[in-house]
């Protein structure tokens, strides 16, 4: 039995790019912080940092995808992995959102000094 070794340079590079790109538009994004992106909320958060959360999420399911070889696995592992990974990031972005604005309303309306 012979097995051929397969080159993956091609598969490589084309990670290195999307993974490049995706954090080159980060890094802009956190230079330049447009106004119609840091200036607009949506559920008590700027549209910008939706954006790098997307992105994250989209580089952490990439990273997944490419270097744990999911893609060629079936579908129902695939599910198992990335499902519980994607409801706990969920689920921890709501606590701290929900739990950050509730202290930050505390010492807004309050008495209580910021004294950190």
């Amino acid at each position: 039995m012979s097995h051929d070794h397969v080159s993956n340079t091609g598969r490589i590079w084309k990670v290195f790019g999307i993974l490049s790109a995706v954090t080159i538009v980060e890094v802009i994004l956190g230079i330049l912080k447009p106004e119609s992106l840091h200036m607009n909320s949506l559920m008590g958060m700027n549209l910008l940092n939706w954006i790098f959360y997307a992105l994250t999420l989209y580089k952490a399911y990439y990273i997944v995808w490419a270097f744990m070889h999911m893609e060629g696995e079936k579908s129902s592992l695939r599910a198992s992995v990335v499902y519980p990974v994607i409801f706990l990031v969920l689920y921890l972005l709501f606590i701290l959102l929900t739990e950050g604005d509730y202290i930050y309303e505390v010492f807004k309306n309050s008495t209580i000094k910021w004294n950190f």
